[in-house]
């Protein structure tokens, strides 16, 4: 059983390796945009704070994004370990999770960071043709990341779990060394 959580910048394959590694290992893949996403449209209490909060184009709070993870970590197909992939992006996030996963009796084994260097994001972001994906969002979204989610980089290296991979290669080859990582693997692989 494996806890893992997913970082990196935009555009670095967090969710594509994510999904992939879980259906690979049968750990769950909670992505806090879908779960986001899936508590507004059931209507759940939780989903429709959240809607308040989305409805004025505003970040969903901390705490209420804590509360949905809380919940989906009780499900049962979180019992047998899961990759958070989008959570947390500020290093009070990673403070809120950690003081949960110790309510739960549970850890994370490894934060692993997907390193890709920012031409190569530009490109990827770019290339995916979305609507939001002109150069001029995807800098300010980079900035952003820098500003905000980098820090937790260092939050999880002080506390000895965070394993760096080289998001640069071909998928299979990325997927591969967060497998060995799964697997036991305690090395950061480049």
């Amino acid at each position: 059983m494996k806890r893992l959580i997913f970082l990196g910048p935009p555009g670095a394959g967090k969710g594509t390796q994510a999904k992939l590694l879980a259906a690979k290992t049968g750990i769950a893949h909670i992505s806090t945009g879908e779960m986001l996403r899936s508590a507004i449209s059931s209507g759940t209490t939780l989903g429709k704070q959240a809607q308040t909060y989305v409805d004025k184009g505003e970040l969903v709070p901390d705490q209420l994004l804590l509360d949905l993870i809380r919940a989906r970590l009780r499900e049962p197909d979180a019992k047998n370990g899961w990759i958070l992939d989008g959570f947390p992006r500020n290093a009070s996030q990673a403070a809120f999770l950690d003081k949960l996963l110790m309510e739960m009796n549970q850890a994370c084994d490894y934060a692993i960071n997907l390193e890709v260097p920012e031409q190569v994001l530009m490109e990827r972001l770019v290339g995916r043709g979305r609507k939001d994906d002109n150069p001029e969002t995807i800098r300010r979204r980079l900035e952003v990341y820098h500003e905000h989610t980098a820090p937790v980089l260092d939050f999880y290296l002080l506390k000895g779990n965070l394993k760096s991979v080289n998001g640069d290669r071909p998928l299979e080859e990325v997927n591969k060394s967060l497998q060995e990582i799964v697997n036991g693997g305690i090395r950061d692989l480049k």
